[in-house]
């Protein structure tokens, strides 16, 4: 099956048996990730949790897909997508039905926390897998592609999942979506074939000494605070809070609300193809890939900034803007990947998704806490001003890192360089 399956030109073989069923992972892995933004009221009721628990329940996700992303690292380095995708994946469907079946914050939470880690790898297994069978200079909109499979899943984690839970209940979507994440693991066991990566395994000892080298990289020390905040901030909000936002400043009913969240996924999906195609467009004609990342990401921010400053605009246009913008520093995972080698292209996206995830659970639980700090509105809301200081200082917080990057740039450049040595190599 290999020798049809060429990493050269990659085809519709690569597609089908490669990229869909690591794609069907991340799809799923976005619809649990993104639920709880519609699910929210409903937990509120049964449950009884006030803004503090929902982002801290929310974002238990968040904090077990940070810790665990050293070890997926290794693992996908030295097992392969394929082996450590199937294992996760079957966690998560345990920890779907666990989370339909809780009675009580503490055992959602545990249940969060549980499918975190099943789908953990989901984005990093697909990019492992283009990295073995995809040619370097397609890898970008490659990326581009199993990401927006994660887009199609927020897509329908907003009004067509809120129809779905006024029909059938929250418990029994999420019973579904358990057995939807098992059927996955059973696909991707099934259709992916095997593929070695390039160079020895290596022992434990010398992995965790290539990921502490990763850490130690100036170039890596000068992007990754401004990926990590940059997507941590659209993680956080784009996955829970904006709900919320969209009730009590935009105040709209909750059909409302799930219809303009649908809108904003769809242009999270539009702006991941995007990204993507403009990527792919500048890089095959000399642009640097982190060039066009920037641009992307500066757009990020001035959304944000519309958004905390009220500026007198239509709020769909700015969230629309935030959707499209919020993950473009994944643009620089395959330019890592270039940079640090294929080798440790699993352990240098995962010490990127290390820190990112650190500050996704600290912005959602971080918002949250920040919320039940401002009295509630009469109609059982939170105050409009509570967004306002929450986004706020997470905007302030991707600035800095801004101002980092470019107190860097001459080490940045470096590391261009080092990448145009080693495509010439290769």
């Amino acid at each position: 099956m290999q020798a049809g399956l060429n990493a050269r030109t990659p085809g519709w073989p690569v597609i089908l048996s490669v990229l869909v069923p690591f794609a069907a992972g991340y799809f799923l892995s976005y619809l649990f990730r993104a639920a709880n933004a519609v699910v929210a009221p409903d937990l509120v009721r049964d449950i009884g949790i006030d803004a503090g628990q929902l982002g801290l329940l929310t974002a238990a996700y968040l904090l077990v897909v940070a810790l665990f992303q050293i070890p997926l690292g290794i693992l996908l380095d030295r097992y392969g997508p394929r082996r450590v995708q199937t294992v996760l994946v079957a966690i998560g469907a345990v920890g779907a039905a666990m989370f339909a079946t809780g009675e009580s914050a503490a055992t959602l939470m545990l249940a969060r926390a549980i499918i975190g880690l099943g789908f953990a790898g989901s984005l990093m297994s697909g990019f492992k897998a283009v990295v073995l069978w995809v040619p370097e200079e397609r890898r970008p909109i490659t990326n581009a592609w199993v990401m927006s499979s994660g887009a199609i899943g927020l897509l329908l984690a907003t009004a067509p999942l809120e129809l779905v839970v006024t029909r059938f209940g929250w418990r029994s979507v999420f019973l579904g979506l358990g057995c939807a994440a098992a059927a996955i693991s059973a696909l991707i066991y099934l259709v992916v074939p095997e593929r070695a990566a390039p160079g020895r395994p290596g022992t434990l000892r010398e992995a965790l000494g290539e990921v502490a080298t990763i850490f130690r990289d100036p170039v890596f020390q000068a992007l990754v605070p401004l990926l990590a905040v940059t997507s941590a901030t659209h993680i956080a909000i784009q996955t829970l809070w904006v709900g919320p936002w969209l009730r009590d400043v935009a105040q709209l009913d909750r059909i409302g609300v799930a219809d303009r969240l649908f809108a904003i996924a769809a242009a999270f999906y539009a702006g991941i193809l995007l990204s993507g195609a403009v990527a792919d467009w500048f890089v095959r004609r000399g642009v640097s890939m982190l060039d066009v990342m920037l641009g992307f990401l500066l757009l990020f921010l001035v959304a944000q900034a519309g958004i905390v400053l009220g500026v007198a605009c239509p709020d769909l246009l700015l969230w629309s803007m935030f959707g499209m913008t919020g993950q473009a520093g994944v643009l620089a995972f395959p330019w890592l990947a270039s940079y640090f080698g294929a080798g440790l292209s699993g352990r240098s996206s995962t010490a990127v998704n290390l820190p990112m995830f650190i500050a996704a659970f600290l912005f959602q639980y971080g918002i949250g806490a920040v919320i039940d700090r401002f009295p509630g509105t009469a109609s059982g809301g939170y105050d409009p001003q509570a967004y306002r200081v929450a986004f706020g200082g997470l905007l302030l917080i991707q600035l800095v890192a801004l101002v980092w990057l470019i107190a860097n740039r001459e080490i940045v450049r470096g590391g261009e360089r080092r990448v145009q040595q080693n495509r010439r190599r290769g």
